[in-house]
């Protein structure tokens, strides 16, 4: 008995179950690859400071503002260009709701039959896609200035079912105008972001087609997909993971290349973003950020801000 007290008995006992722990907990937070990528990301600074986001040069400018007037929980954000506005949609009483760059209500319009309400991205002047997290459906959907409601049965669907499983399904949206390819991110279990071809409905409708790349999920070290964001001028996507507390941007290769943590300290933040679900960017390339249950963020480069 005397003998398995002894330190060098003890010791290794002690630590192999507790380094076994440590390996197992940073592998399901994608640790040990999240710190070889904060190495690898200033070693290519220079190669892609002047052709992408970048977004380590980021400052938060607005943090944490109470969106008066909204107690439910946020759950997307889209930029509207022609508006200058933005949108963002609730889930539990279900509205779709306009914010001005302020991060202000301007109008509220109730959802009916659009299920688990999740995300919402703009497409062109006066129509939107609308998810269904729990059912995968979306929904192309028309808003004007008269709009006051909307109900699904109005909408143009689209059905995909891929690995029901409940309140892990399609979590964010994101739409390249040019590709007219239509982003879709699978919150987990597991983490996918499809590329949808011929949805909305136009002349394309009859070649719908629907894409992964598991190789460029594979390299998202990150726990979950809250959001997604396509810039146009460079053809990048940005994810956010609110899990993660995570914005990552991805090439056009699918390849991470650059981050903006979330966490506190990080890009001027005071308090690290709670729970981030929405995430949008105007021409200017200022991100716009939403937070569960109504927080709203912007970041931009300094030179913008001035």
């Amino acid at each position: 008995m005397r003998r398995l007290l002894k330190p060098r008995v003890l010791l290794p006992a002690v630590l192999l179950p507790l380094l076994v722990l440590l390996a197992l907990a940073g592998q399901e937070w994608r640790l040990f690859e999240r710190a070889w990528f904060s190495v690898q990301e200033w070693r290519h600074a220079a190669e892609w400071q002047g052709r992408s986001l970048w977004l380590p040069d980021y400052r938060v400018t607005v943090e944490a503002q109470v969106i008066d007037g909204l107690s439910d929980d946020v759950s997307a954000l889209t930029y509207d260009p022609d508006r200058r506005s933005l949108f963002t949609v609730t889930n539990q009483r279900a509205e779709l709701i306009e914010l001005s760059l302020a991060g202000k209500i301007l109008r509220r319009m109730p959802l009916t039959g659009f299920g688990d309400a999740e995300a919402v991205e703009y497409i062109s002047p006066g129509i939107y896609v609308i998810s269904d997290e729990r059912a995968q459906r979306l929904f192309k959907v028309h808003v004007d200035d008269n709009t006051r409601w909307l109900d699904a049965a109005d909408s143009e669907q689209l059905s995909l079912g891929l690995g029901l499983n409940g309140n892990k399904g399609f979590e964010g949206l994101a739409y390249d105008s040019q590709g007219r390819r239509l982003f879709v991110a699978k919150e987990r279990d597991p983490l996918r972001i499809l590329e949808i071809t011929g949805f909305p409905g136009d002349e394309q409708r009859l070649n719908l087609q629907v894409t992964d790349d598991q190789r460029r999920d594979r390299r998202l070290f990150v726990r979950d997909l809250s959001s997604l964001q396509f810039d146009e001028r460079s053809g990048h996507l940005l994810a956010l993971s609110d899990e993660s507390r995570l914005v990552i941007e991805l090439d056009l290769a699918g390849r991470p290349i650059s981050t903006l943590s979330l966490l506190r300290g990080m890009h001027g933040l005071k308090r690290s973003v709670p729970q981030a679900e929405g995430l949008a960017m105007d021409e200017q390339g200022t991100l716009y950020l939403v937070s569960e249950p109504n927080l709203f963020y912007v970041f931009a480069k300094p030179a913008a801000t001035e």
